[in-house]
């Protein structure tokens, strides 16, 4: 069998990955097509073009690139119609790969549909389930809780896990090489050129404040190959030069060594929560895009740990709230004091999104067999 998978950025290559390793597993003979990143490709996808071209978010942000991503919209849809696969399953990205679904659908309503990650429609804009359910057959949810919302819109749903719970963290040998007697503070500025323009230069201040208390102070910065010479240019007169990461064992050190992270909202929170790690969230975005995204949320919160955990125990400093002068105080205390609430919080979070169950890529990969018209033996 043969199956046309789209990633459109790193979190979205990583479920990719696990999804094309749990497949293979149950069936072997199974190929691929499709457009991912470096992970998915080590898996045996060969990308119809560069997966970062897709890594663009916000309605502002956007625009100025509507027609290179019209244009590859088309050519993502053209090549898994003339692809003769299963399916098409999507990943997360939905401005982009609910787009592809739609022609695809349009063109051959047959055609089975899986998208991989639900819509956040308990956050904000629910009438996007109804929508989604126009183009999509089945979905495979990260969080608990959002089957309900997918099946009352008219698509059948399974939660399947959340990678984060299966992924390696650090030895302790590993760590010891990164711990010190000096704050080992890690940023995150996001995966995204957007994100990283934005926060580099608030994280910058931010470090002077914490340079003024903890002269010794260490900066760990992971970073990914789509934006590693934006973030070496932006942080070049930082007060705390950072160890910038690109290679997956330093950063998973880096993370369990971590005293505090400062990071972008996103899946990012959940890794930190694996590792223990107390963090902040600080975010900003085109006041444009904000502006929209507030006046239709339905949370008071962004950070997924606060949402699973059912708590408010991670700090956000979000659009004019992301500055320096608020968040240095809030890391200084943890470091002070240490997680607190956190780390109840985080375990619990760690608990519901399958922690200690079949990894998630298996479980994934059971449900598009399940819901992929002969899809060959029994997988359970």
């Amino acid at each position: 069998m043969k199956l046309f998978v789209i990633a459109g950025e790193p979190s979205g290559d990583r479920l990719g990955a696990a999804l094309m390793a749990g497949l293979k597993t149950l069936d072997p003979g199974i190929s691929f097509q499709g457009i991912g990143g470096p992970l998915m490709q080590a898996e045996g996808l060969e990308s119809q073009f560069p997966m970062e071209e897709l890594s663009v978010m916000g309605i502002a942000e956007v625009l100025p690139k509507y027609l290179p991503l019209k244009r590859r919209i088309r050519q993502a849809a053209e090549a898994a119609l003339a692809s003769g696969a299963g399916a098409l399953i999507t990943i997360d990205s939905p401005d982009f790969c609910l787009r592809v679904a739609a022609i695809v659908k349009a063109a051959q309503p047959q055609f089975r549909t899986i998208h991989y990650v639900a819509p956040s429609v308990w956050a904000w804009r629910p009438g996007r389930a109804a929508k989604m359910a126009r183009v999509i057959d089945h979905v495979l949810a990260l969080l608990p809780f959002e089957p309900p919302f997918m099946t009352a819109a008219g698509m059948s749903c399974d939660f399947v896990g959340h990678p984060v719970v299966s992924e390696p963290l650090a030895s302790p040998a590993e760590i010891s090489g990164l711990q010190g007697q000096w704050p080992l503070i890690l940023a995150l500025p996001g995966s995204r050129r957007g994100e990283v323009v934005r926060l580099a230069p608030v994280l910058g201040q931010v470090m002077e404040r914490i340079k003024a208390v903890h002269p010794m102070a260490r900066v760990a910065l992971p970073t990914v190959r789509g934006v590693v010479d934006l973030v070496r240019d932006l942080t070049q007169n930082w007060p705390i030069q950072p160890m910038i990461i690109e290679d997956a064992a330093t950063k998973r050190a880096a993370f369990g060594a971590a005293d505090v992270a400062i990071a972008a909202s996103g899946t990012v929170s959940l890794e930190l929560a694996a590792n223990a790690c107390p963090m902040v969230i600080a975010y900003d975005m085109h006041p444009l895009t904000l502006w929209l995204m507030r006046r239709a949320a339905l949370i008071d919160t962004v950070t997924l740990v606060n949402l699973v955990s059912e708590t408010r125990t991670i700090p956000e400093f979000i659009g004019a709230r992301c500055r320096a002068d608020l968040i240095a105080p809030e890391v200084l205390r943890l470091l002070a004091e240490g997680a607190g609430p956190q780390a109840d919080a985080m375990r619990q979070t760690m608990v519901r999104l399958g922690m200690g169950g079949e990894a998630p890529g298996l479980r994934a990969a059971r449900s598009v067999l399940r819901h992929v018209p002969n899809g060959g033996i029994d997988h359970g």
